[in-house]
């Protein structure tokens, strides 16, 4: 079967409303779309609807960090406590299911670096029992700091969110684990504070506007219409849809939200996301221009993470997948890449010259053999 067949026939058995690709080869680009805005009806997907790419905002994020860093406006390896004072003196648990108030001290200071690895000491928790919390979990939770999937947002904007956050310890000491998605959150201030700008801004301008990314941001208010005839940004966001059921309401997305989530905050679509990774598939240039070094796309595409932190029982980092920065890198492979938890998914291939985009609005595609049977496809 084709890459087309595959994925129409999951749309026609309703496991996905509809799907969105972009496959790419050098200079030969095909994109293929099918299915609804929602399940049983809504609007008609096309190759500029605009989705949620979730967790592929991360990338982004560490591709313009890395910008500053050229800029010499934020070094990698200095401590975050920098830009991010209210961080000084947090402390680390003494394990990560106990109770609050016993911690010991930093051994050092996290870095720059370390958000961009997942290393910072703290991330996401994939508890034994949900019967009874880890302490930090349910304090996370009280304290609204949206920890995890984007929706429901956290109501703070980045300095009240920050003084929040360091009220709570890490989970571990800098360095030691992968822990995956907060840091990106922290480095989402971090960048702000290091430009004296909003995130959005930077992204703006750093990224967006250089690579013609035209409909890409934290809101679809302000984004021009993808094309005359076709449905304004707001209405043809997709519906969401996690664990089968329908989530949160398209309509948010036409404010600027109080705090722009690095870690998974951004919407897009196939074609401003495929400029971004053929972006780092030419090392850093884009039309003629250079935003990112030879160096730096080398720093982001390269695994940074120890055999025992990769080879750790992780749900999170797929066997035979390491981290650069901001992207998974095959430890076995030449490919680097990431999916979104809300249904997306990419990667590059340099020794291929391939760059592979799917987008849906149904997260058990990750899980449910859809991103193999893609990816299985676009090879073939």
């Amino acid at each position: 079967m084709t890459l087309h067949e595959v994925l129409a026939a999951r749309v026609k058995r309703g496991d996905i409303p509809g799907f969105v690709t972009l496959v790419a080869r050098g200079d030969d680009v095909r994109a293929d779309v099918s299915g609804t805005t929602e399940a049983g009806g809504g609007t008609p997907l096309t190759r500029d609807t605009i989705f949620r790419i979730t967790s592929l905002t991360k990338p982004v994020l560490a591709a313009a960090t890395l910008i500053l860093a050229e800029d010499d406006v934020l070094d990698l390896e200095e401590p975050i406590h920098r830009l991010l004072p209210e961080l000084t003196g947090q402390r680390v648990l003494t394990r990560p299911d106990g109770p609050l108030n016993e911690t010991e001290a930093l051994h050092r200071p996290a870095t720059v670096e370390d958000l961009l690895t997942c290393r910072m000491g703290t991330g996401m928790i994939t508890e034994p029992s949900s019967d009874r919390p880890f302490p930090i979990v349910v304090a996370a939770a009280e304290l609204q700091l949206a920890l995890g999937p984007p929706d429901p947002r956290t109501p703070w904007d980045p300095d009240a969110w920050m003084q929040k956050f360091a009220s709570l310890p890490l989970l571990t000491q800098p360095g030691e684990k992968w822990q995956y998605d907060t840091s990106y959150l922290v480095l989402g201030v971090l960048l702000a504070r290091a430009a004296g700008q909003r995130l959005g801004t930077v992204l703006r301008e750093r990224m967006f506007d250089p690579l013609g990314m035209r409909h890409t941001g934290f809101t679809t208010a302000g984004l021009p219409e993808p094309a005359a005839g076709l449905p304004e940004p707001a209405a043809g966001l997709p519906k969401q849809y996690v664990g089968g059921k329908e989530i949160s309401d398209p309509d948010i997305w036409l404010e600027e939200p109080v705090f722009p989530s690095g870690s998974a905050g951004l919407v897009s679509t196939v074609d401003d996301f495929h400029a971004f990774a053929r972006m780092l598939l030419r090392k850093g240039v884009h039309g003629g221009t250079r935003l990112l070094s030879e160096r730096s796309v080398e720093l982001m595409t390269t695994n940074r993470l120890t055999p025992a932190q990769t080879a750790e029982d992780n749900a999170l980092l797929p066997a035979g997948t390491g981290w650069g920065l901001g992207v998974g890198v095959g430890t076995v492979s030449p490919e680097y890449g990431w999916s979104g938890g809300y249904g997306t998914h990419w990667f590059n291939n340099p020794a291929e010259d391939l760059t592979a985009i799917l987008f849906t609005q149904v997260s058990d595609v990750l899980w449910d053999g859809t991103v193999t049977e893609f990816r299985q496809r676009v090879y073939a």
